[in-house]
């Protein structure tokens, strides 16, 4: 019989990061590995969008470095681990960078901010580029108050979410999906 699901050991709002050490679920670097695990869920909802309009780029990819982040995420660094964590590495932040300059070389100038719509990948997109931006504003408040975290995850979240936006607006141009400007009322 596998081992059941549920422990009950957080039923009092704690939880155990890697290494062992108790924390309250409220704990920054809870709400950080929680946020990029959301970010992960949603970059699978991308590629399953991504993937049936023929359009899947490097998310797979995004997904394993996502999981290598909330595994240093979790862990204690204070402790030593007996698990093996896999490493960010520059690499996989230059890799972003060529998918979205080689995306944006057919992509029309941005002369107006873009409204999140058009089509379901679109909008979805936009919303792991939000959520995104949201787990790299929790890593950067944790560097803040001087709980660690690599200076790699930063950068890697900080380019991720211009890689969704990039991303958004070659699956627009792919799927031939006019842009939607904002026109602000004046």
């Amino acid at each position: 019989m596998p081992a059941k699901i549920y422990t009950k050991t957080g039923d009092k709002g704690k939880t155990s990061l890697i290494g062992g050490t108790k924390v309250p679920k409220s704990y920054l670097r809870i709400e950080a590995y929680g946020t990029v695990d959301e970010l992960n869920s949603f970059t699978g909802l991308c590629l399953d969008h991504l993937n049936s309009a023929g359009i899947a780029h490097k998310l797979d990819e995004v997904q394993d470095r996502l999981f290598t982040i909330g595994s240093s995420l979790a862990c204690d660094p204070e402790k030593e681990t007996k698990l093996k964590i896999p490493d960010l590495h520059e690499e996989d932040i230059v890799l972003l960078e060529k998918e979205m300059d080689a995306m944006q070389e057919n992509l029309p100038e941005m002369k107006s901010f873009i409204l999140p719509s058009g089509h379901v990948i679109v909008s979805t997109l936009h919303v792991a580029r939000c959520v995104c931006r949201r787990a790299e504003r929790c890593c950067v408040k944790m560097d803040r108050k001087k709980l660690f975290v690599s200076p790699l995850v930063v950068k890697y979240l900080n380019r991720l979410s211009d890689y969704l936006f990039i991303l958004a607006r070659y699956a627009t141009q792919q799927l031939k999906v006019v842009e939607k400007p904002w026109k602000p009322r004046v």
